[in-house]
């Protein structure tokens, strides 16, 4: 059985904090990752340093994922290498017919294929191990359900609050 320590995943989208929370949620899931802000910094990273699998936006400046998929695809090693649509455009009119034209090609395919933004972390994580035949293991989908669960308690969170709660995880660092 294949381990996540074992992979590289490729996280390619525009925006800072989205590429920054994917990139944790599969840290947390003991992967290996990459980061890069377009389609053009994720070819030269592909090229020098082939993942084991690549999460990709849809709509990004320079060059789309849609372009960056079907420059894969044209490459017969480089087209082995599985790829998730992760967008919040799979149903408007920026990405609605990127999408329709990437299932209609045959360029992505079964469950799986794309995800909607917000991304469930859980469910991303499960897609991905999946995808690279690797067992999910119980703690881990603990830690992630409880990381997003701190995260959103933190957003309406006072100043007060936030400081007792880092004080209580820096206590539990010292022990």
């Amino acid at each position: 059985m294949e381990r996540a320590d074992e992979k590289t995943i490729l996280v390619v989208d525009d925006e800072p904090n989205v590429r920054q929370y994917l990139k944790a949620i599969l840290e947390d899931a003991g992967f290996h990752v990459v980061t890069a802000e377009d389609g053009e910094i994720a070819m030269r990273i592909i090229k020098e340093r082939r993942p084991d699998f690549i999460s990709l936006d849809l709509i990004m400046p320079r060059k789309s994922g849609h372009r960056l998929l079907f420059e894969l695809k044209r490459d017969k090693e480089l087209a082995r290498i599985p790829v998730m649509i992760v967008t919040a455009h799979a149903k408007d009119d920026m990405g609605r017919d990127e999408i329709d034209d990437l299932l209609e090609k045959r360029m992505m395919s079964g469950p799986g294929a794309y995800l909607e933004k917000p991304v469930d972390p859980t469910a991303y994580v499960h897609c991905i191990q999946r995808a690279l035949g690797i067992e999910a293991k119980e703690g881990v989908t603990d830690r992630i359900s409880l990381r997003e669960e701190l995260s959103k308690e933190m957003q309406g969170a006072g100043t007060e609050e936030l400081r007792k709660a880092l004080e209580l995880l820096k206590k539990r660092g010292t022990k």
